[in-house]
């Protein structure tokens, strides 16, 4: 299939990849990808760096997995759509306000929450997307002058390459995607790290949160995967307790940027870790 370099993240996403790309695919295995899977996918920056023909995509937000399959089906009414909205704190609280009632916000369309989601994503303060435990969006209003919110370039781009190619979307548990992957499949996994402080811990991409047990149940299911000869990459939090959990994996440091924190003075540089079952042309045997 053929490249397309309009094909970029529509949205902002805490953890996003696109600072790392390069250093990530430089670790990705170097045979032919037929099928990809990405049990976190948040901003999809690695899955359109490489673009895939085959792909298992999942992500535990559904109105994340929404966004992903309207802009696949419905392009035009989702453009249209934003393109009725205005930058204005009103508005924002308007649309924001309409998950405090359930029965009002089912009753909106796929198209009409897509849109709501994306236009908050891009119009909230510093483009942190953050639930509480009622699962309501609860950012405040970002006052930029000019957001953009309607990128119609790149939401057509992005529909193109979903409907070139087979893309499966899911909104799951990730050990469910990760349960029935063919023989030959790579991973990408990047799961809500670990926090490496307790003022900087944020899981609250949705309701449910991420939980050290839930670190654990993840390694456990990249044992399985390993047993099963299926090659995986792990991003996470350079961390004594990540550090620990995969001890046997090939661990490596990267710097990265953190492009997205409430706090001003908490962006800056850090130190991540991507972890792998395999180096070059060597994959770890489970005993």
């Amino acid at each position: 299939m053929m490249y397309n370099k309009n094909v970029s993240p529509v949205l902002k996403w805490a953890g996003g990849k696109t600072q790392l790309l390069g250093k990530l695919t430089s670790m990705m295995p170097t045979e032919e990808i037929i099928t990809y899977c990405e049990p976190f996918l948040g901003g999809v920056a690695m899955l359109f760096s490489i673009q895939p023909g085959v792909a298992y995509v999942n992500d535990i937000n559904m109105g994340l997995m929404n966004v992903y399959n309207v802009i696949k089906h419905f392009p035009e009414a989702l453009i249209a759509e934003l393109s009725s909205y205005e930058n204005t704190a009103e508005f924002y609280y308007k649309i924001r306000g309409l998950d405090r009632d359930a029965k009002e916000f089912t009753a909106l369309s796929a198209v009409e929450q897509a849109a709501r989601f994306i236009y908050l994503n891009k119009t909230c303060f510093n483009g942190l997307y953050r639930e509480n435990r009622q699962g309501q969006f609860n950012v405040s209003y970002g006052k930029y002058k000019n957001p953009d919110f309607v990128n119609a370039e790149g939401i057509r781009a992005v529909s193109q390459y979903f409907n070139a190619s087979n893309i499966y979307f899911t909104s799951m548990d990730f050990s469910e995607v990760l349960r029935t992957l063919p023989a030959g499949s790579f991973v990408y996994l990047d799961p809500p790290y670990d926090p490496v402080s307790e003022t900087a811990n944020f899981t609250g991409y949705t309701r449910y949160g991420f939980t050290k047990d839930d670190h654990i149940r993840l390694k456990q299911c990249c044992d399985e995967l390993t047993a099963r000869g299926i090659k995986f990459m792990l991003s996470n939090s350079n961390t004594d307790f990540i550090r620990q959990l995969y001890t046997g994996y090939f661990i490596t440091e990267v710097s990265a940027r953190r492009a997205i924190n409430c706090n001003g003075n908490g962006r800056g540089g850090v130190t991540e870790l991507v972890i792998r079952n395999y180096c070059m042309n060597y994959f770890i045997k489970q005993n």
